[in-house]
């Protein structure tokens, strides 16, 4: 299965990973580092345009890692005592409906 568009943080910002999202054909929002952006601009013309960057896409990208971040609340999951694949499925899927029930 592959995306259709990636949100990354920071930690993926590196030349190479971008060259590989455009060769694939995957659009992708990821944030320029400061050091990268310093370099490029240290560069002048050679330095090349920034890379795209959509601010409103990147900030959906927090409501998925809060998500994670309550989830990881239980200690099952956290840890992921569940020996298989299928147990486990379904420990995420009983924990996410608790948070749910929680909100409501």
């Amino acid at each position: 299965c592959r995306p259709g568009h990636v949100i990354a943080d920071k930690a993926y910002s590196s030349r190479g990973f971008r060259a590989y999202l455009r060769k694939q054909g995957i659009a992708h929002t990821i944030p320029e580092k400061t050091d990268q952006q310093r370099h490029r601009q240290n560069r002048g013309s050679r330095g090349g345009r920034p890379p795209g960057f959509d601010r409103e896409i990147y900030r959906r990208r927090n409501v998925v890692e809060r998500c994670f971040n309550r989830l990881k609340g239980f200690r099952g999951i956290a840890t992921r005592y569940d020996k298989t694949a299928t147990s486990y499925e379904a420990a995420v899927s009983l924990a996410s409906s608790l948070l749910w029930a929680r909100s409501v």
